[in-house]
């Protein structure tokens, strides 16, 4: 029998569309992927010969159940150098990708019945991470005209004496909104509760500069990792930063449920952090040329872009004129022009109406698969 838990797991509707493409692409059909938000860059040179270097050396053993301890000295560093706040290695724990750093964090901090304020729309995963360690959901709804940004008098009134926390994530995915210094101060007000911060898209910017809830507040939690900024998703490297009490706690959950990260990556993602940075330079530049382009195209085509996003790779359109379901009109996508979307309800009850595209793939790919986006939305416009 199933467990009720893993009954009400709810669908990640992006990997479905991606599922059905992959179907297609088997039947020989060239289906453009806009939907994955995943770079299509290889992982920089420098951190794959990291990589043969470690595993040729033999540092293929576990690690201490916190990670390398150069590798999390390299990450205080890079918050220390990037923004100027003062962490230990302590309050860092490596993980095999942000996913298990979100679940450990949520085990490490709530109760049964602890609540969990959310954004809507927000990442599609969020809710299992808290329900899996039986804690409570609470939606906050934002609003395309805000930028989807946390209204604080919103917040204000979803807190019970059960709110233990509140997750925010700039850049945003799906909207690729950076948060401003008034959106962060707004937030870290709410000082009884931890501020759950997702920093994964950091480093993707292209106007201005994302800043970290640490610079606001010490009674933090930040998720961050490899993925996005170093081009390395298979590689599957995360970590957590956390208030100095919880370290004890941390290190005891991450050795029973995972020993440790892989301990060659972890070489990879240190050789990462010193010496890819005119890699990311590139990449960044170049994902800011198909940034540019996706927004002019998809305001030619009729969907409305409220705000305009500056970080992470995706754009958040506003397609109301012309479907009121997007998980339908994402499949019809798919079915009709072989290009992935993703459908804004993947994203909360919020989203619905949107669809995100993601421009983590060529330009050329981009192009053609706007067009045919154009060519499907005039087929269907009412």
């Amino acid at each position: 029998m199933i467990s009720k838990k893993a009954q009400e797991v709810t669908p990640f509707i992006v990997m479905d569309v991606m599922a059905r493409a992959e179907e297609l692409e088997k039947q020989g059909e060239r289906v453009l992927h806009l939907e994955v938000g995943e770079p299509d860059f290889d992982t920089p040179d420098v951190v794959r010969e990291a990589a043969i270097e470690a595993i040729k050396s033999g540092k293929t053993h576990y690690t201490h159940a916190m990670g390398l301890l150069a590798l999390r000295e390299a990450i205080c560093e890079q918050y220390y150098r990037e923004y100027g706040v003062n962490i230990t290695p302590d309050q860092v724990l490596i993980t095999s990708g942000t996913s298990p750093a979100f679940l450990f964090m949520m085990l490490a901090m709530l109760e049964p019945g602890d609540e969990v304020i959310l954004s809507n729309p927000r990442y599609a995963c969020y809710p299992n991470f808290i329900r899996a360690v039986g804690g409570v959901t609470v939606d906050v709804r934002t609003y395309p005209e805000d930028g989807f940004q946390y209204r604080p008098e919103e917040i204000r009134r979803a807190l019970t004496p059960r709110t233990k926390g509140i997750i925010i994530n700039s850049p945003c995915n799906p909207t690729g909104i950076v948060m401003t210094d008034t959106n962060l101060q707004d937030i870290a007000q709410f000082d009884s509760q931890y501020i759950i911060s997702d920093e994964i898209y950091h480093g993707l910017v292209y106007k201005g500069r994302a800043r970290s809830i640490l610079e606001f507040t010490d009674r933090a939690f930040v998720i961050n990792g490899f993925s996005k900024l170093f081009a390395m998703t298979g590689w599957r490297i995360g970590y957590v930063i956390f208030p100095k009490y919880f370290s004890q706690a941390m290190q005891r959950i991450h050795q029973n449920f995972m020993i440790s990260a892989n301990s060659f990556v972890q070489w990879a993602c240190l050789a990462a952090l010193k010496h890819a940075w005119p890699d990311v330079e590139r990449m960044r530049r170049i994902y800011d040329e198909r940034r540019v382009f996706m927004i002019q195209r998809l305001k030619e085509i009729g969907l409305k872009i409220h705000v305009e996003p500056t970080g992470a790779f995706y754009v958040f359109a506003d397609a109301r004129e012309y479907c009121t379901d997007s998980y339908a009109e994402a499949f019809n996508i798919i079915e009709k022009v072989k290009v992935g979307v993703t459908p804004g309800i993947d994203f909360g009850s919020g989203g619905e109406g949107f669809l995100r595209f993601s421009y983590a793939n060529s330009i050329d790919n981009i192009r053609e698969g706007l067009q045919r986006v154009e060519e499907y939305f005039a087929s269907v416009k009412r």
